[in-house]
């Protein structure tokens, strides 16, 4: 549900080949780097015809106790969950529980133009309803349950943000009320309706609905990393619901995606419809691009936890990845597995980085904004360790590459400074943008 600095959209370009065997030697020696450097901590698989080609864990369940992760592990899978609730509603309106198109007023009187507002628009994001995890006192109640009530009373107390239909904008409200909806109309809790609609048909033995963390279950623990791993705080799995409180592993999210995709779930009718895409959203997927091919899937984070599931429906391939420790763009471990599934070359990474002193940062340090972007930046230092941190974001650790130049893997940042001028220059996801110290 949160993500640090920017959302990146998955990018995928690589050149398709044809896919015969993969190489898993290559793959093997990307994840032992990834390991031995504390960039990754997670689990990978890949499927093609519904067989797994591929599957890899590497890390910790729990760092504690060196407990370490295995292709069995459970992760929190975070809005990914959004693609179950998504299927589940199209079950329900297939089964004559609800329409696509009738109003949320019944359900949720008190949500600001709920007499306007359709089943559609939470679906798709285009219900204007106000995202709470924005809320900037949400930080101090994330960890702490909370009821239905208080839920709805929270959501119906924001502000709506556009009328329905006008645009589309992510919200994790959205699904929160789709399932309080769920739980109304089959008069079960959440966590039931989806064992018995997805989990037990599909047999998928490492998904349900999450809640505390339990290790004796095979679930993790997650971390970010800050010169080390330090573990994070855990949401409590009653404020995200369908938004994001699933726990699964990537065999699973496979497993669902293809029979998703096959019409085991809903319909291909329904399932047409999930996949239509309006101003970037579709109901409960997202559409990613791939050199003139696309695949549907989601992307999901909650607490140190990411995750990726995707699928490529002309080649029949699924690839999933959870993670519960990332100091690494997991884009470029999506683009290293797909380039050996399909002939394609890519290089190792290097780590090879150097050393700084804490003295030799303090030309860096400062508050820095752009007149591109709205974030300011602020630059600190703890020992010799550089820290960005942009407004409303944690801080995050830049590991320098050059006397000059500093990296943050996971979000794929790249910062030039230039003290002299009391500039930098921030690259991410193909853009580039110029600060100047205040």
């Amino acid at each position: 549900m949160k993500n640090i600095l920017t959302n990146l959209a998955l990018l995928l370009f690589v050149t398709l080949g044809t896919a015969q065997s993969i190489n898993t030697q290559k793959l093997d020696s990307l994840f032992i780097l990834l390991k031995q450097n504390d960039k990754f901590m997670g689990s990978i698989a890949i499927s093609e015809n519904q067989k797994t080609i591929y599957e890899k864990a590497i890390g910790f369940t729990d760092l504690e106790n060196n407990i370490k992760a295995t292709s069995n592990s459970k992760y929190r899978i975070g809005s990914i969950s959004k693609m179950f609730t998504a299927s589940l509603i199209f079950d329900a309106i297939e089964n004559g529980k609800l329409e696509l198109g009738q109003s949320i007023e019944k359900f949720f009187p008190k949500v600001e133009k709920s007499n306007a507002i359709t089943i559609e628009n939470l679906l798709n994001h285009s219900s204007g309803i106000h995202d709470f995890t924005r809320d900037n006192d949400y930080s101090n109640w994330d960890t702490i349950t909370q009821s239905k009530e208080k839920m709805i009373e929270r959501i119906s107390n924001g502000e709506s943000e556009f009328s329905p239909n006008k645009k589309n904008d992510y919200s994790n409200s959205n699904y929160v009320l789709l399932t309080f909806i769920l739980e109304e109309i089959y008069n079960k809790p959440f966590s039931e309706i989806l064992d018995k609609r997805i989990v037990k048909p599909l047999k998928l033995k490492n998904t349900y609905y999450g809640g505390k963390t339990n290790i004796s279950e095979n679930e993790t623990y997650s971390y970010s990393y800050s010169g080390k791993w330090i573990k994070e705080s855990e949401t409590d799995m009653s404020i995200p619901q369908g938004a994001g409180a699933i726990i699964s592993n990537p065999t699973d999210l496979n497993v669902f995606v293809e029979q998703l995709f096959l019409g085991n779930i809903v319909s291909k009718k329904s399932l047409e419809k999930m996949k239509t895409i309006k101003n970037g959203y579709g109901m409960g997927l997202f559409q990613f691009p791939y050199n003139g091919k696309v695949s549907f899937g989601h992307t999901g984070g909650i607490d140190g936890f990411q995750s990726v599931t995707s699928y490529f429906e002309k080649d029949k391939l699924a690839i999933s990845l959870t993670s519960n420790g990332v100091n690494y763009d997991k884009n470029k471990i999506l683009l290293a597995t797909l380039a050996t599934f399909y002939k394609n070359t890519f290089e190792l990474p290097n780590f090879d980085g150097i050393e700084l002193k804490s003295e030799d940062l303090d030309k860096f340090l400062g508050t820095y904004s752009s007149e591109e972007i709205p974030p300011k930046i602020a630059v600190t230092k703890d020992g010799n360790t550089l820290f960005a941190q942009a407004t409303g974001q944690g801080a995050f650790p830049l590991v320098p590459t050059s006397a000059n130049i500093f990296t943050f893997d996971q979000a794929g940042v790249n910062i030039e400074f230039n003290p002299s001028e009391k500039t930098m220059i921030l690259y991410q996801g193909g853009g580039k943008f110029k600060f100047k110290m205040d």
